[in-house]
């Protein structure tokens, strides 16, 4: 079964449930792939549905942020609850040492690519290798912090 799949079953089963708040947030996600589908004229796969949950996650916490900031906790607990939801979509995150291992190995590989040690202008590349091998197992924040390190401890080397 495709994640797409998946997603619609969930949507069945919360409206059968009557879980009011699971239902909009797998209706969003749902409107969020037809969007793309629809615009790219294309058929969504596992990787970008993940794509996408990893976005709406990523607005969603930014705006947990602003709604604490402007005193808004009932807001803030619907997009945590929206969050949580969105969440049981990704597949399991890796954590900071497998990131940190990840890296190792892409900076490695370039490394041997590029004849010389990447260097922090190469972050781009870095980010761009790490990305397309770990979409959807990674947070980008964590990653991005992960390729710094790497590359910065290459010019301490």
């Amino acid at each position: 079964m495709s994640l797409k799949d998946r997603i619609n079953e969930d949507m069945k089963v919360a409206m059968r449930a009557k879980d009011a708040e699971r239902l909009s947030t797998v209706r969003m996600l749902l409107a969020a792939c037809k969007q793309r589908e629809v615009d790219e004229r294309i058929v969504l796969d596992d990787a970008a549905v993940i794509a996408i949950v990893d976005k709406m996650i990523k607005q969603r916490k930014d705006s947990v942020g602003a709604f604490e900031t402007g005193g808004r906790e009932d807001l803030a607990a619907k997009e945590r609850t929206e969050i949580m939801v969105l969440q049981a979509y990704l597949p399991q995150r890796l954590s900071e040492a497998e990131i940190g291992q990840a890296v190792a190995e892409i900076v490695a590989g370039l490394t041997a690519e590029l004849g010389r040690a990447p260097g922090p202008g190469d972050m781009g590349r870095v980010m761009a290798a790490a990305k397309s091998r770990l979409a959807g197992q990674a947070d980008m924040g964590l990653l991005s912090a992960a390729v710094k390190a790497a590359l910065s401890a290459g010019l301490a080397k």
